[in-house]
């Protein structure tokens, strides 16, 4: 289950970034609402997951998924570079957080 809440503070912390992004161009009551609960969710379920899982690996997934899962936004709606080596930066994240899970 601390894996559960872990990906879903990883994505609540990339929804949180993908508000940022939202407040910046949109200034309303409704961005900084999102944003506040967005991160808000993210450290939430990281707290519940580091009551099981190990700081550092909890720590690290959750900033990996949400340094992935926003650099995938940012190519998507903000027209960021899509270069093989980004992907492969993203790839090489994730592919780190996959091994932590397999070692804890």
């Amino acid at each position: 289950m601390a894996w559960l809440a872990l990906i879903f503070a990883g994505l609540c912390e990339a929804f949180g970034v993908l508000m940022i992004m939202r407040l910046n161009n949109q200034r309303n009551w409704q961005s900084l609402a999102m944003l506040i609960l967005g991160f808000s969710g993210s450290f939430l379920l990281l707290s519940y997951a580091m009551e099981t899982l190990p700081m550092s690996t909890a720590y690290a997934v959750w900033t990996g998924i949400g340094a992935s899962i926003g650099a995938i936004l940012g190519m998507i709606f903000y027209g960021e570079s899509r270069s093989w080596k980004r992907i492969l930066c993203i790839a090489l994240i994730i592919s780190g957080a996959v091994g932590l899970k397999l070692v804890a």
